[in-house]
């Protein structure tokens, strides 16, 4: 039995699995925890991926490994390879002024969808960079090079060779707002317009192609393992549960996301889906919410409840939550781009001054903030054939059973499982076998929910998200 390994290096924790190349068959697995934070030293997400491995019963049977990794992180190096500052990470909103400024300075959201299919938002490395530039300038000045959080771990993998051997894949690069998927080059003009030069950039690996190998005594106690291109989390996550063309995900977990397989690049002028490319060839426009699992945490910490109880409480009160509207923008928001908000409750009377209708507010914001973003896809002429709900929010039963009422679809729900890490094993796999298309592993079993719409929900919620605004 040939072996491969798969990393989800995400925003809370790391995650290793090993599987069998032929059938996916899980073999073993492993995780560590990351810090909390917007902000945090690369070196930590290495002491995790090590503790990972290790779990996992380390490297020394595994063929392949590829990274999975959270996107649009910045990590920048100086010329010895050493961490300049600690990586600035996807939900830190730090740099929305500067994603402002660059969406002028270029002439709006049209010239940025044509040029690299997306818009800018705090989110994007591009902001980030003319924020390191504009506030940290000594920093920029010791900027050699600019990474993503998996290029950076591919690369610690590989015994960090050189600045020049630094690598990524086209579903993260079209992330950073300077990496076109359209031309599948780097835009090194919108790079200098926010950086002020262009410093050493990974080179974009295809799908399948070979990244070099694990050396031996880095993270690994073992060397020689194959090492994949690796990709951005959203990306690995569409790999390990199959998606096809026409299939949208949906994902709850730190960030809430919305994304489909498309055989043809989007550029959506209003930012509202990024354009972003997959780890197969195709494409994966997506919309992003900053708020989605925590949203149910910070609910159920409110109420002094625990998960399965918050749901028992949703699912008693009526839909619409007797008109109780809880826009959960709680960290700030990607989408709608209103980084400086704040959540807001609305409608609350006597009657819904209950923890019951609270539950069920939280639960209908959060899945109405991801029934925008399917909406916002599907309006780019992205055809739906099915919806697929996974990340830890899809295991709160509340979130299983209304998800079909609030988005007006059936929803498969898989079972729990590391899609992203998953993807990335899958892509590790397909890099020993080689040729055009990834490994099929055997599908998912899912469980269907299915509910009568309720379009009063989202009309009602619509009304008091445009009540909220960003704090000055």
């Amino acid at each position: 039995m040939t072996l491969v390994a798969g990393v989800d290096s995400s925003t809370q924790s790391c995650k290793v699995v090993v599987r069998d190349a032929g059938s996916g068959a899980l073999v073993r697995e492993g995780r560590a925890s990351h810090p909390d934070g917007t902000e945090v030293d690369p070196a930590a997400w290495a002491a995790a991926l090590r503790t990972a491995i290790e779990q996992a019963g380390g490297l020394a049977d595994v063929a392949a490994v590829a990274v999975g990794g959270q996107q649009h992180g910045m990590v920048c190096l100086d010329d010895a390879g050493q961490v300049v500052r600690p990586a600035l990470l996807w939900n830190d909103t730090r740099s929305a002024q500067a994603a402002t400024d660059l969406t002028a300075e270029l002439g709006g959201g049209q010239a940025w969808a044509d040029a690299v299919g997306l818009v800018p938002v705090a989110s994007f490395t591009v902001t980030k960079l003319r924020w390191l530039a504009e506030h940290e300038p000594e920093n920029a000045a010791r900027t050699a090079a600019v990474c993503l959080p998996h290029d950076w771990l591919t690369w610690q993998l590989a015994g960090t060779p050189s600045l020049e051997a630094l690598v990524t894949d086209r579903g993260d690069a079209s992330g950073t707002g300077y990496w076109s998927p359209f031309t599948g080059e780097y835009r090194t003009d919108l790079l200098e317009r926010a950086f002020g030069r262009t410093p050493v950039l990974p080179r974009v690996l295809g799908p399948a192609e070979r990244a070099g190998q694990v050396a031996a005594g880095t993270l690994a106690a073992d060397g020689g393992a194959v090492l994949g291109p690796g990709t951005g989390d959203n990306a690995a996550a569409a790999l390990g549960i199959n998606a096809e063309p026409g299939d949208v995900v949906l994902s709850i977990g730190t960030s809430g996301v919305v994304s489909t397989v498309s055989t043809t690049p989007s550029a959506d002028p209003s930012g509202t889906v990024a354009g972003f490319a997959d780890a197969t060839g195709n494409y994966l426009p997506l919309v992003v919410t900053l708020n989605a699992a925590r949203v149910l945490d910070a609910t159920a910490r409110l109420l002094g409840v625990d998960h399965e109880e918050l749901s028992r409480l949703a699912l008693t009160a009526p839909a619409g939550s007797g008109g109780l509207v809880m826009v959960p923008y709680l960290e700030g928001e990607r989408t709608p781009d209103r980084p400086r908000s704040t959540g807001a409750l609305h409608g609350l009377t006597l009657a819904t001054s209950d923890p019951a209708h609270l539950a069920r507010a939280a639960v209908e914001g959060l899945l109405c903030g991801l029934a925008d973003g399917l909406e916002a896809i599907s309006a780019l002429g992205n055809p739906v054939r099915r919806v697929l709900l996974v990340g830890g929010g899809a295991r709160s039963e509340a979130v299983r059973r209304l998800a079909p009422a609030v988005l007006g679809v059936p929803v498969l729900v898989p079972p729990p499982g590391e899609y992203v890490a998953d993807g990335a094993a899958r892509q590790a796999a397909w890099v020993l076998a080689g040729g055009n298309t990834p490994p099929v592993w055997p599908a998912t079993s899912t469980e269907t929910y299915e509910a009568d719409p309720v379009p009063h929900v989202r009309e009602r919620y619509a009304e008091v998200r445009e009540l909220t605004a960003d704090r000055n």
